[in-house]
């Protein structure tokens, strides 16, 4: 099976977030956007995994969350990687990152011991809002540049777990569920 680690959101803020997003969407019809209900903050990405390490995986989250608190963020602005001019993923940031970085970086430690690699890549804490099918025009960028400045996104969540997650690949796109949930300490936010 396809997993992945991720923070899901509460509902009703995906649907505000969703919504928000709106402006965005009608700019361009070059970037496959994400379902309010898949959106998510990937923490790491496991790939193609055999069942028999679901049960290693949830154990090893499960001390990972034990260690951390409950946090609360905020979306900020939305951005593009690489960049506007030539846009693949369109994101939206948040505040908190360095908490959500740390709770990113005791997950990589925490599955390295299962055999997975450590992230080489430095973690920016990010929810996709869509993914460029091949190249926009460069009037198409720029439009879809100035509608990110102009969208209001600011939503604020708490986060009080971390989430071994499937993923199935189908022809509407991906769908995603839950397989382990692992709690953050109550304590703080």
């Amino acid at each position: 099976m396809r997993l992945f680690v991720a923070i899901n959101l509460p509902a009703e803020t995906r649907d505000a977030i969703y919504a928000d997003a709106e402006p965005l969407r009608a700019e361009t019809r070059g970037v496959r956007w994400v379902a309010s209900d898949a959106l998510h903050v990937t923490l790491k990405f496991l790939g193609e995994q055999d069942d028999s390490l679901v049960v290693p995986i949830r154990d090893a989250l499960a001390s990972v969350g034990a260690a951390h608190a409950n946090l609360t963020v905020s979306t900020t602005q939305v951005g593009a990687f690489p960049n506007f001019r030539r846009p693949r993923v369109v994101w939206l940031g948040m505040t908190g990152e360095d908490v959500v970085r740390a709770l990113a970086r005791d997950v990589d430690r925490a599955l390295v011991p299962l055999g997975f690699s450590p992230e080489t890549r430095p973690f920016q804490a990010h929810l996709t809002l869509g993914r460029v099918k091949g190249e926009l025009p460069p009037h198409e960028a720029a439009t879809l540049a100035g509608a990110a400045s102009a969208t209001p996104v600011s939503r604020s969540f708490l986060v009080r777990a971390v989430d071994l997650m499937r993923s199935e690949l189908g022809p509407g796109g991906s769908r995603y569920s839950v397989v382990a949930s692992a709690p953050l300490h109550p304590r703080g936010t």
